[in-house]
């Protein structure tokens, strides 16, 4: 089932997130998320206008999906925004992540977005197949504009009309 975060599944969601940060080469930040330091970007979602949702698997948070402004601040890109999605090492490979990029989609439709973009490290492979699977194609390529400890990435744009 995949309904509309809240405040209580805040911890679930540090925990998906921190996983990705332990797998590495999967999000541009490097230190782990605590849960007093993100109350507040979570409390941010809960608007309406960029929502996160969860996908619940036998009463667990099991992946969840952000939609956030793209450029915030700047009018001109009020129409376009960032996904995000992780899904919890215990049940990748089963179809979560699918399933939330579909839900996602239709959401930033419902919203009357008119363009998502989805910003990928060029080493994580299984996100770049995701979302080239949902019609998203590469507009931009940064090489080596991300540095794991020594190690340079490419940073890719992906964008989707909706």
């Amino acid at each position: 089932m995949i309904r509309a975060a809240t405040i209580e599944d805040l911890d679930n969601i540090i925990e998906i997130y921190n996983q990705a940060i332990d797998a590495g080469f999967q999000r541009r930040f490097t230190e782990k998320w605590e849960p007093g330091e993100r109350i507040g970007w979570l409390q941010g979602h809960l608007t309406g206008t960029h929502p996160i949702f969860v996908y619940v698997a036998d009463g667990l948070v099991a992946g969840w999906f952000s939609i956030s402004p793209y450029r915030a601040g700047r009018a001109a890109f009020r129409h376009t925004v960032e996904i995000s999605y992780f899904v919890h090492t215990e049940h990748q490979k089963k179809g979560i992540g699918p399933q939330l990029i579909a839900y996602g989609i239709n959401a930033c439709r419902q919203l009357d977005y008119k363009t998502a973009i989805a910003i990928i490290l060029d080493k994580n492979d299984v996100s770049v197949k995701l979302v080239e699977k949902f019609g998203f194609e590469r507009w931009g390529f940064m090489p080596g504009v991300a540095d794991f400890s020594g190690v340079e990435c490419n940073h890719l744009y992906y964008g989707l009309k909706l």
